[in-house]
């Protein structure tokens, strides 16, 4: 490995996901791990042999081994009485530790580099001993950290309202999973100055998602000692999720109580009157920094939200009457700030000063993904010149090649997107998910758009040019906008009844070929009750109905819930006994 010195990374450790990036190549990049996800559950594991899970494999474990696993540990950050998990004694600190390790080895597999620079966020309010708490957390993982950067100055950053004129203000409503605070900045020469800040570090979606589980628990007249709590409250978040886009959802569990099933109906007007004491909590916060600052809501130039809970339709509604302004949505909130923290990484490397940015993409642009779907690899708005990439696989045995179609609009299926052009890559056939296809878009000062596509593998590529990227009428943009609003619902439940039958596409032969593995290990009554899920899943998938097969993939999930317990600990048995 080759190891750079000069790259500095933008860090986002959050309370509920974290992320990581760089600037590469004129733009900010946030890296995927190996399957693909952006978003790091900041979640750590602490085994009995020493092993630590982070993200993914620790959510797992959150479940099933409660007692030596830890969530949110960024609101205990700055205090240093030690946190008990299981036979470990850590401090805030070394947990974060643990996640931004993570990250360093997600980055420097994503670059085949080393990396040991790095930006880090912190929430605006955090006081002296939290900063340094977050700056020794980031050592103990490896960085030399280069600036603890405010979360506010990197969501501006990132909705590119240093470009606004030298005095304006901008409200940043932050919303994460564990935190609230509500920052006013002003713009002058460039330089972002927080002018206000107010905050509740015990307020965030967590609240919520126990808020909801609470009016859950009570709606179906079941005791808090027949349901596992932290089951309960992950089916709250989702449901939480749902009703950001539709109406009204039903909430399942299977297996609540041994055979029992539990399902209980919420809809949004439910949600919203469960939820709504809590998120008016920040209008007393948002007053307080208002008047701090002494503006009034008609001073500001902008009001951008940040943290997954903004994402609420209530939040967005309260927000604006707050401020009586419409927000900006133009940023993924979930994103925002870590790509802010990219940035501020590029401005210290000095990177940035070479840019010029002249226009905006109209539309999205992408390609065609296995099931008909449309995967958006250039969102609209995006300032350009801009480039950006993905890695794609086979999702066919033995496949030959790929065809890539290129696609630009809004709708969630790829029939319904405009076709720019296609562009077909041979690669030696592989096993299903082992081919390695990149495909980067790059869009120059001129509107140019370079679709380059390469086999990883064999090194081949082939480059198509499209010149109508950008030449695109107000009335065209319009009428996919239009249309994108029309359908939105109806293009949403195709998307996800789509993915719910790639998912069971992948967990069926999963599960079996766990049952082979294990064949020794299970009793009859566990293969026998995992069969027949598996079989109700097949089923299912032959059905349009997606609260079935979601129904379905729930049940398998959980009944396989043992499996994957029994699998995680046979590698790292085999790993301690090397």
């Amino acid at each position: 490995m080759n190891h750079s010195s000069s790259l500095i990374v933008g860090i986002d450790l959050g309370t509920t996901n974290s992320l990581i990036g760089i600037y590469d190549a004129g733009f900010p990049t946030l890296l995927a791990d190996d399957e693909g996800s952006r978003l790091t559950p900041s979640i750590v594991s602490y085994r009995d042999k020493g092993q630590v899970l982070v993200g993914r494999l620790a959510e797992r474990q959150r479940l099933l081994h409660p007692e030596q696993t830890i969530a949110s540990v960024k609101r205990l950050m700055g205090n240093q009485k030690k946190l008990h998990l299981g036979k470990h004694h850590v401090t805030p600190e070394e947990v974060s530790s643990e996640i931004l390790k993570h990250l360093k080895k997600i980055a420097e597999r994503a670059l085949n580099n080393g990396v040991s620079r790095a930006v880090i966020t912190v929430p605006a309010y955090f006081n002296d001993a939290q900063r340094a708490a977050t700056r020794r957390a980031g050592e103990l993982a490896g960085f030399t950290v280069e600036r603890i950067l405010s979360e506010p100055t990197a969501a501006a950053l990132a909705y590119g309202l240093d470009k606004l004129h030298d005095q304006a203000k901008i409200a940043v409503y932050d919303l994460g999973g564990g935190t609230f605070d509500l920052s006013i900045l002003q713009l002058d020469h460039g330089i972002f100055q927080v002018l206000s800040t107010h905050g509740d570090t015990q307020l965030g979606g967590d609240d919520l998602d126990e808020a909801i589980a609470n009016f859950l628990l009570t709606k179906s007249q079941t005791s808090q000692k027949e349901i596992d709590s932290q089951r309960l409250k992950t089916a709250a978040r989702q449901a939480k999720e749902q009703l950001s886009f539709v109406e009204e959802t039903v909430v399942r569990l299977p297996f609540f109580q041994g055979t029992r099933h539990l399902e209980i109906p919420l809809t949004r007007a439910e949600l919203e009157k469960t939820c709504r004491p809590l998120i008016e909590r920040t209008r007393t916060f948002c007053l307080r920094a208002l008047a701090d600052a002494k503006l009034q809501p008609s001073d500001l130039d902008e009001i951008i939200l940040v943290g997954g809970s903004t994402r609420m339709p209530l939040v967005q509604a309260i927000v604006e009457n707050i401020f009586e302004k419409k927000t900006n949505l133009s940023q993924h909130p979930d994103e925002a700030v870590a790509l802010g923290a990219v940035l501020q990484a590029a401005l210290l490397e000095g990177k940035l000063s070479q840019i010029t940015l002249l226009d905006i993409t109209p539309l999205s642009l992408g390609i065609e993904t296995f099931g008909g779907l449309m995967n958006v690899i250039i969102p609209r708005n995006t300032t350009i010149p801009t480039k950006a990439g993905e890695m794609f696989t086979n999702a066919v045995a033995g496949q030959q090649a790929m065809k890539i179609t290129i696609l630009q609009g809004e709708r969630e299926l790829a029939k319904d997107n405009w076709k720019l052009g296609e562009v077909e890559i041979p690669f030696t056939p592989a096993p299903k998910g082992q081919a390695r296809v990149g495909v980067q878009f790059e869009i120059d000062a001129d509107g140019i758009l370079k679709v380059l596509v390469r086999d990883t593998i064999s090194g081949e590529e082939k480059i198509l040019e499209i010149r109508q990227a950008i030449e695109i009428s107000d009335e065209a943009v319009e009428a996919m906008l239009a249309d994108s609003l029309e359908h939105a619902f109806e293009d949403r439940d195709a998307r996800i009844l789509t993915e719910a039958r790639l998912k069971a596409e992948e967990m069926l032969p999963a599960v079996e070929s766990a049952l082979t593995q294990l064949a020794g290990e299970l009793d009859e009554k566990m293969k026998k009750e995992i069969r027949a899920a598996s079989a109700q899943l097949e089923a299912a998938m032959k059905e349009d109905d997606l609260s079935i097969l979601q129904q379905q993939l729930q049940k398998l999930d959980d009944a396989t819930q043992i499996l994957a317990t029994m699998l995680v600990d046979k590698v790292l048995k085999k790993d301690s006994d090397r």
